[in-house]
């Protein structure tokens, strides 16, 4: 066993050998220019490009045409709800989202509010999962959009997208979800969920950091989107820019290596992650796990230590690399705004360390993990009551 122990493979995740080999010559030899139609190295890269395209359709049943190329999970989010607002939709001018999003989608839709769009923050349950009642009630006919995240990247709580997109389509409304954790993990069906829109990012799901998808429905009554990005058409217009095409790669092989081990793989980790549960709950008292337990990531775990220092604990927790939450706020020192929105005291939104298990992770690091935390915990709350005395 290796130190440290990787553990926030909800931050990222390593590039799987598999995708990493089928990578490779498209840096090198099949170098070509997928844009570049007059031989042979064009020809290959465009056809390489086109069968990860098929890849990544086939993982969320989608069609290759829907399926947008981009540069991460965070630019699909921004491509998705302002591609959606900027196109005329006669006359709805609504966007709803959930308090507990990725800031690629709060910030997104923060900005629309500063255009004259209109806004509604929906409240979560307080074991995070969106109140369908207030949703409903929320969506009126000027809706134009939905957003609501398939998988919370700090909580891993996963929302009833079917129910979702059955409301948005009664509605008329677009149903956009942020899937960048949840692709890969779960199954995930855009046709059966009635999704219109959905993210993806590479480098959560064992494909390189620099490539995410939009899959943006074509089928029915087809998502018309304005362009973010301008500048030689690509991707259907709607993301000019030379393609990644080693990336592209991965991330096709990376949705098929996933596809065929979702299930063994989803049932493993979930052992893991209770293994990891149920041996703080029973080892340490005045825990507080964050989020529902029945509907989650197989491998999440978020749990919150009350009366301990957080930045003390991670840093005595050295040979685990662990975080506090979003690697995207990972420098920011305030309670965490997803627990807040949960109703959770301040001493709970400020403690919390997320557990992420992942495809290389060992039952004996697990193991590891547990004993390491529970040691550290108590030694550390020995050390506080000994001062408060």
């Amino acid at each position: 066993m290796k130190l440290p122990i990787y553990l926030d493979y909800h931050a990222t995740t390593p590039v799987d050998p598999r995708v990493l080999e089928a990578m490779l010559p498209y840096y090198t030899e099949n170098f070509g220019n997928p844009a570049s139609r007059n031989h042979k190295f064009g020809w290959t890269a465009a056809t390489a490009v086109e069968n990860a395209r098929k890849q990544v359709a086939k993982l969320i049943n989608a069609t290759a045409k829907e399926v947008v190329f981009t540069s991460c999970a965070s630019e699909s989010d921004n491509l998705a709800i302002k591609g959606a607002a900027h196109r005329n939709h006669e006359g709805r001018d609504h966007i709803v989202t959930l308090a507990t999003e990725h800031k690629a989608v709060l910030d997104s839709a923060q900005r629309l509010g500063r255009e004259g769009f209109r806004v509604t923050l929906a409240r979560p349950r307080p074991d995070g999962l969106v109140d369908l009642d207030g949703l409903r009630a929320a969506i009126t006919d000027k809706t134009l959009l939905v957003s609501i995240m398939a998988a919370n990247n700090e909580i891993g709580v996963l929302q009833p997208l079917a129910e979702i997109g059955r409301l948005c389509r009664a509605h008329g409304a677009l149903f956009h979800t942020d899937a960048a954790q949840a692709t890969g993990k779960i199954p995930l069906d855009v046709e059966a969920m009635q999704i219109d829109l959905l993210s993806i990012a590479g480098h959560k799901m064992y494909a390189p950091k620099g490539v995410g998808a939009l899959y943006v429905r074509r089928r029915g009554t087809p998502v018309e989107l304005a362009p973010i990005m301008d500048g030689g058409g690509h991707e259907g217009g709607l993301r000019s820019g030379t393609l990644n095409v080693p990336g592209i790669v991965g991330l096709g092989k990376a949705c098929e290596i996933c596809r065929q081990e979702m299930p063994e793989e989803s049932r493993r980790l979930a052992a893991l992650r209770d293994r990891l549960k149920d041996g703080l709950l029973a080892d340490l008292e005045g825990i507080h796990i964050n989020g529902s337990l029945e509907h989650r990531l197989p491998n999440n775990l978020n749990v919150s230590f009350p009366g301990l220092d957080l930045a003390i604990l991670l840093a005595a927790l050295n040979d685990l690399a662990l975080s506090s939450g979003s690697a995207c706020n990972s420098g920011t020192p305030e309670p965490s705004y997803v627990l807040q929105a949960l109703g959770v005291s301040d001493e709970v939104a400020s403690t919390p360390i997320r557990f992420g298990l992942g495809r290389f992770t060992t039952d004996e690091e697990i193991d590891f993990c547990l004993a390491r935390v529970v040691e550290t915990v108590q030694r550390l709350r020995e050390i506080a009551g000994t001062a408060a005395a």
